[in-house]
């Protein structure tokens, strides 16, 4: 196997994505759009969750594919970003049709944002609708990471967090990718380290050259803080691929995937966060075994996930009280990956 190209999501064939930031907000959408309905599903492990049409992904409903995908700040305000990604899809005609009626089905997952500081004085209409539809006008092959929309608020334990993204081409061509939201409660860095919890599936030094950890860690390192409110956190994430998968195939993939958030962070999926994964496929390639090759997509969509999220957090830049990984920690190669 072998990094993708732009080692984004979008090395999936039919995928593009696009950002919009409020930075008076300091909060942001990222809209994920298949050139053509794609087959969907989601695994929401957290205990704080924050989605929308989510019940429909489950394989035992009607809805076999959907139009688009929502990651949003703004806590639950930030779900009204799937009213204006779903307006812009049918203004172009995209969605499902009933009788006269067009339909996009667009799932969405918020995270909570508001500890960036940053203007909440929306009245009766907070930006997200507007921000769903600029980032779909933006969408596209190539787009940034870290402080870029819905990470422009987000925070990963003591650090800014932000939007990630990786992915890998398969030995048979098959492509995954991830696109993640870095806002988590715990940390993607060992304590006192510059080393991430993942380091290990770093690739082309992508997260600036990471090196094995020099000690083991103490049992008071390995203690946490869990002073916070609930609900204050929350990754989402999308995995794709171009396999051609069947719901309940998309959802094997969508729960493997969520191991690369437990080998990246330290706590995962607790009481405090609303971690969520979608899966997309494409359906671009056969599957060749249902099997084996099920198996192998889910352990690169995790694999990939687990780089997306190292990745969100070292393009981040400081932003409020959050300082960035790359200002405390001096890699050896020191200069920003793209």
């Amino acid at each position: 196997m072998r990094v993708g190209p732009r080692n984004r999501i979008t090395d999936v064939p039919g995928l593009s994505v696009g950002n919009a930031g409020d930075m008076a907000a300091r909060s942001g959408v990222t809209v994920v759009l298949p050139d053509e309905p794609a087959t969907a599903a989601v695994a929401v492990l957290g205990g704080a969750p924050g989605t929308r049409e989510t019940d429909a992904l489950d394989p035992s409903c009607l809805v076999d594919a959907v139009h688009g995908v929502v990651l949003s700040g703004g806590s639950a305000f930030g779900l009204a970003a799937a009213d204006g990604l779903m307006t812009w899809l049918a203004s172009r005609g995209r969605g499902f049709r009933v009788g006269p009626a067009i339909v996009p089905v667009v799932p969405a997952a918020i995270c909570f944002d508001f500890l960036a500081g940053g203007e909440r004085d929306w009245g009766h209409e907070p930006p997200y609708r507007d921000l769903a539809r600029a980032a779909a006008d933006a969408a596209g092959a190539d787009f940034a990471l870290g402080n870029a929309g819905a990470g422009l608020g987000a925070k990963c334990g003591t650090l800014k967090g932000g939007l990630g993204s990786a992915s890998v081409v398969l030995d048979d061509g098959t492509a995954v990718g991830a696109l993640v939201v870095v806002n988590a409660f715990g940390s993607a860095v060992l304590p006192g380290t510059n080393t991430f919890w993942a380091w290990a599936l770093e690739q082309d030094g992508e997260v600036g050259g990471q090196t094995p950890p020099v000690r083991p860690l103490g049992p008071e390192e390995l203690d946490y803080s869990f002073d916070l409110p609930v609900g204050a956190n929350t990754t989402i994430a999308v995995v794709a691929t171009d396999a051609a998968l069947t719901k309940a195939q998309a959802a094997r993939v969508a729960l493997m995937a969520h191991d690369g958030m437990g080998r990246a962070l330290r706590p995962v999926h607790t009481p405090l966060d609303g971690d969520s994964v979608f899966a997309l496929a494409t359906g671009k390639r056969p599957l060749a075994d249902p099997v084996g090759g099920l198996a192998r997509i889910g352990m690169a969509a995790a694999d990939c996930l687990s780089r997306a999220i190292m990745r969100g957090v070292y393009e981040a830049e400081a932003l409020g009280p959050w300082p960035a990984y790359r200002d405390l920690h001096k890699t050896e190669r020191g200069e920003r990956r793209s």
